[in-house]
């Protein structure tokens, strides 16, 4: 077992451990005493674990309800967040109860945004089931859901009260989705740690998964509690990002995952930044290799023109000015404020 304390505005342990995921309700009711408890999940998520958490509830004393919608990004939407708001109601779900979040990232930001305005907020707890939730959207706070213009554009920062990581769960994990988080691994060694990019040059049989979950989650933990609002330090997370949700929207969500979009985001960003003088040269190419290596895309055929467009209505844009991450060298990153007309020329510069 592994732990970490979380200081923010509202302080919270996260507990990696093996089979967490059957004893959740004790957990919970270590740190809360609701009545009820809304287990938020999907339909790929629901078959596997749902009965194991919603038993693990039952048997602490809570009076549990589920709510499942059909797994994908496109459920990411006011629809599905309205349909939540709805079973709450109709469950009697009161500012003294609480949500569960299980499953993915998609899962956690709307059961988290739910949490955040639903009676103006209650707790949520966050049991991620995915890769790419357990290093990274299950901490932090951010929640939200995305609109036709741009993902995540309505979303609101609140904390969990706990966030359970069992690393079992990823045995059910297709393998895409394995190497999709591994992207989010990836920006981690990227913008912060030398060593963990060296680890993962090692190759996926060499992975240590729970170290490495703990590695990423230390990372992103201290960057929160040191800026939780994204007014600074926090903005080196976004790092392929604005890249990357560029793509998706483009594609609708439904050609590439996130972390493939993500992938080709911070390799096609480094190749700008070489150009430009401020990451070294090859840094791009030692990006690109380890994202081929967890069987992750590197470009794309979407137009920079298209990608720049895209990315105007991103999150990350103010104004007219956009925020982007970049490569100083390998575990070492910066963020640069430029135009967003600056910013078509800037990727532009990139061949290919």
């Amino acid at each position: 077992m592994k732990k970490l304390k979380v200081n923010t505005g509202r302080k919270y342990e996260i507990i990696i451990d093996r089979g967490i995921i059957d004893h959740c309700g004790e957990y919970i009711k270590k740190i809360s005493s609701p009545t009820r408890v809304a287990v938020i999940t999907d339909s790929n998520v629901h078959n596997f674990y749902t009965p194991r958490v919603m038993a693990s509830l039952k048997q602490a004393g809570f009076i549990a309800t589920e709510f499942v919608f059909k797994a994908g990004e496109t459920s990411k939407n006011s629809k599905t967040i309205e349909a939540i708001y709805s079973h709450l109601a109709d469950n009697n779900i009161t500012r003294s109860d609480m949500i569960v979040a299980l499953g993915g990232g998609v899962t956690g930001d709307m059961a988290g945004f739910a949490a955040a305005t639903f009676m103006r907020g209650i707790e949520f707890v966050q049991i991620p089931t995915s890769l790419l939730a357990q290093v990274d959207s299950s901490v932090g706070g951010k929640t939200g859901y995305d609109i036709k213009q741009g993902k995540n554009l309505i979303g609101a920062f609140w904390q969990p009260s706990l966030v359970l990581i069992d690393p079992d769960t990823l045995d059910t994990l297709p393998e895409k989705y394995f190497y999709d988080g591994m992207a989010e691994v990836i920006k981690y060694g990227c913008i912060k740690s030398l060593g963990l990019f060296r680890q993962l040059k090692k190759g996926v049989d060499e992975l240590d998964i729970e170290s490495t979950i703990y590695k990423c989650v230390s990372i992103k933990r201290d960057i929160v509690q040191r800026d939780e609002k994204e007014s600074g330090e926090r903005k080196l997370l976004n790092f392929g990002h604005t890249i990357g949700h560029a793509l998706e929207k483009i594609y609708e969500y439904k050609k590439l995952s996130h972390g493939e979009a993500v992938a080709i985001g911070m390799v096609m960003m480094t190749k700008a930044s070489e150009a430009e003088g401020t990451s070294p040269k090859g840094s791009a190419e030692k990006i690109a290799e380890l994202c081929r290596m967890y069987n992750l895309p590197i470009c794309d055929e979407s137009s920079k023109r298209d990608i720049a467009f895209a990315a105007h209505s991103d999150k990350k844009a103010s104004g007219s000015k956009i925020d982007i991450v970049v490569i100083n060298a390998i575990g070492k990153a910066c963020v640069k404020t430029m135009g967003q007309k600056d910013f078509q020329a800037y990727i532009e510069a990139v061949e290919g």
